[in-house]
């Protein structure tokens, strides 16, 4: 699932997720990107595509339940779920 050429975006995704204070400044964005995420359009701008490619990606990483998502105001934002990525990692080790 993460082998792919595109998912080079998504792992990047993630990676800059870790820390998102360090990959994405505090800005004119009302949310806190380490308690709430960071929005599609941030990271849109970082990987340097469309807003609706960016959405594509996280949806995906969300749906596979590595991201969390949040709403504040009108607006998504995404963030690791650690526990989740974890559990995966794991299953990768024992052979999956």
């Amino acid at each position: 699932m993460l082998r792919t050429p595109v998912d080079a975006a998504r792992r990047d995704i993630l990676e800059w997720l870790k820390d998102p204070a360090a990959h994405f400044p505090p800005g004119r964005r009302p949310a806190d990107p380490v308690e709430h995420g960071v929005d599609a359009e941030a990271i849109a701008a970082r990987l340097g595509v469309p807003r609706r490619v960016a959405v594509s990606h996280l949806r995906f990483l969300a749906a596979l339940g590595l991201l969390r998502t949040s709403r504040v105001r009108r607006r998504t934002y995404y963030r690791r779920d650690e526990v989740r990525i974890a559990e995966v990692a794991r299953m990768f080790e024992k052979g999956w």
